[in-house]
């Protein structure tokens, strides 16, 4: 196969973004499936294509999921706004389906160069840092892709980084805007601060019950306690299990024999070639590969023959390498294979082989001869042992799965005999809402069964539900309460505190006003820091990131325009931890470009965040000339917790 695409190749390669196959957003969890029409509501649609309910279920479940584990002990699914976080997962969907679109109208393709390269490459397909076939098979077949469908994602995944590279590349920044762009990122301002801590205004604050029960009248209808429940489990985990003691020899015999082929290498062969294509004139093809030919024949450097002569622009900077093969394995085309392993020894240089599209001279530059360990070596020994006990677990673990499965079914209306037969115990959770809890109720396919009508209003077991790869559950209802009106008593200390903090905030704005009038009336800062008893605080010398200083302290000092004269630029602005900032700008300086190869490092930063800019324009503008249709997502389903 892949040496069926490198002959084919008659120009430049083209070079995809490499993309790390395992553990990135959508990797092997079937993002064709965003572009396949079914029976499911589509809740979008892109120009032609349309985002069904189901695609988006299966997008924000793995979003999830990848929350999970980059938080770890940190996650919190309390902490998760479901509805907002759909919105970002369908979004990143409309974005995705919309580059795809433009890209293929616009013309871009991904070639088979392009592909083989990407393929080649990625670490996640290889083994001892080389392109591993069988490796490459058995991850897609593991995550339900056939080459053919894999291979199709991929070149869509192409394809939009063409568009991209051709988008970001388009970017212009000439000197002079360098310059002035330049003068404003390393701009410096020197100013002082007044904070109003409405912290500190908490004494003076007194709340009453009038008060306290008006904003409980005005609230009520938000104030609703949601649904919980706890659940009753039993766990079945493999970790658990008792494994069986070290087999005899004659057993590990056994196993090895049946096992042989687990320990055979096959014989492996590394190849360089010269690719002359047949072009317009097969016959003119056929006379370079005969020159080239006799030049090897005569003395000539492989290597250096093929930089010069050969016409495989992925190969031939390499000097023709290629890489390792087995035989069969569907890298190579019958004909080049063929020719390959019928080369007795490494050294040898075959005669004119043709293939497909052209012709070959190939080397065999390495033979590893086939082989098989012997059962006697130490590493078959413990390999044939792991084996052993590996599948006897698996079968205690099929063996317990499946009891687990019918005694929870026999036994719908309680856990007890399940636990019981098994030897389990019968666990509680805490409570926990649909937006999910801590331990198994931070799993979605928990929260999904126990929120099922089965166990949630049936009240019968779960079926078995895996929680991780080493773990199975099976849950039933426990305690459920259902939503209803808190009572005044129950949110009294919050609403007290909430409004507490408004009118401590009210009397905080009111004061900071005060003082930006007297500023703005022809009052230094300081004057007017003593009249309130205040301290200003100085800032200077402040880039746009000084560290140290807030955010939003720093970008409304920069939005102030420039002093005029003796007099201060005044603003305010509410700061990070809540306080007002009164802001007395009192001297500007601008930045200096740099020079020299600083210069060009600078203007290419530069480019480089209007690129990004420009990009994410041009995302939006797609919106306008490609018809996207977003329908309202029924917040009484929810997709996951």
């Amino acid at each position: 196969m892949m040496q069926q695409i490198r002959d084919s190749l008659n120009g430049p390669l083209i070079v995809g973004v490499l993309l790390a196959i395992i553990g990135v957003p959508f990797a092997f969890s079937g993002i064709q499936g965003y572009f396949q029409n079914d029976a499911n509501p589509a809740i979008a649609e892109v120009g032609d294509t349309e985002i069904t309910q189901d695609q988006l279920r299966r997008a924000y479940d793995q979003r999830y999921r990848q929350l999970q584990q980059l938080l770890g002990e940190n996650f919190r699914a309390d902490q998760i706004n479901p509805q907002r976080m759909r919105e970002s997962v369908l979004e990143d969907m409309v974005q995705d389906a919309l580059l795809r679109a433009q890209a293929k109208a616009s013309g871009f393709r991904a070639g088979d160069g392009a592909l083989r390269d990407y393929l080649t490459v990625t670490p996640a397909f290889q083994e001892n840092g080389k392109f591993s076939t069988e490796r490459y098979k058995q991850l897609l077949a593991q995550n339900g892709y056939t080459p053919d469908s894999f291979e199709a994602q991929q070149r869509d995944t192409l394809v939009v980084e063409q568009l991209r590279d051709v988008v970001l590349g388009s970017t212009v920044v000439t000197v002079d805007e360098a310059t002035l762009a330049a003068k404003l990122i390393k701009q410096e301002r020197d100013f002082g601060y007044l904070q109003f801590e409405p912290a500190k205004y908490l004494a003076a604050v007194n709340v009453t019950p009038e008060q306290i029960a008006a904003r409980y009248e005005e609230k009520k209808a938000g104030l609703q306690a949601p649904e919980r429940m706890k659940l009753a489990y039993v766990e079945l985990a493999q970790s658990k299990l008792a494994k069986s003691e070290a087999p005899s020899a004659d057993i590990l015999k056994t196993l090895y024999e049946a096992e042989k082929t687990r320990f055979a290498s096959a014989e492996t062969r590394r190849a360089s070639h010269i690719l002359v294509n047949f072009g317009a004139d097969k016959d003119a093809a056929k006379k370079k590969i005969d020159e080239l030919s006799a030049q090897l024949k005569a003395g000539a450097d492989f290597a250096e023959l093929a930089k010069t002569g050969s016409d495989d622009t992925g190969s031939k900077d390499k000097g023709g390498e290629l890489g390792v093969y087995t035989r069969g394995d569907g890298l190579l085309s019958p004909k080049f294979e063929a020719a390959l392993f019928a080369m007795p020894a490494a050294g040898q240089v075959s005669d004119p082989v043709e293939a497909e599209f052209g012709w070959h001279l190939i080397k065999l530059t390495e033979l590893v001869p086939s082989r098989t360990q012997a059962f006697e070596e130490p590493e078959v020994q413990k390999a044939l042992t792991d084996l052993y006990v590996n599948k006897d677990l698996q079968a205690k673990v099929q063996e317990k799965t499946q009891q687990l499965e019918q005694l929870a079914f026999e036994n719908e209306s309680s856990l007890d005999p399940v636990a019981k037969e098994l030897g389990l115990t019968v666990e509680t959770t805490d409570w926990f809402t649909r937006a999910g809890g801590a331990g198994i109720t931070a799993t979605p396919a928990v929260i999904e069964a126990a929120f099922s009508q089965a166990v949630l209003t049936d009240g019968v077991n779960s079926k078995p539900i895996a929680v991780d790869a080493d773990r199975l559950v099976v849950v039933r209802k426990a305690e459920y309460e259902a939503p209803r009106q808190r009572e005044l008593a129950e949110v009294e200390a919050m609403l007290r505190e909430e409004l507490r903090n408004e009118q401590a905030r009210a009397m905080a704005d009111a004061d900071a006003k005060t003082a930006l009038e007297a500023i703005k009336a022809g009052k230094t800062i300081d004057e007017v820091a003593a009249a309130m008893g205040l301290a200003v605080q100085k800032q200077a010398g402040s880039t746009r990131d000084k560290s140290g200083v807030g955010l939003a302290l720093l970008k409304a000092a920069f939005k102030l325009p420039r002093p005029v004269g003796a007099a201060a630029s005044v603003g305010n602005a509410t700061i990070e931890d809540g306080s007002v900032a009164v802001i007395a700008l009192t001297s500007v300086r601008d930045g200096a470009p740099k020079d020299g190869n600083e210069r060009v490092t600078e203007v290419s930063t530069i480019r480089d965040a209007r690129a990004g800019a420009e990009f994410n324009a041009y995302r939006e503008a797609l919106k306008k000339s490609i018809e996207v249709s977003i329908k309202a997502l029924p917040a009484e389903e929810p997709l996951a917790p």
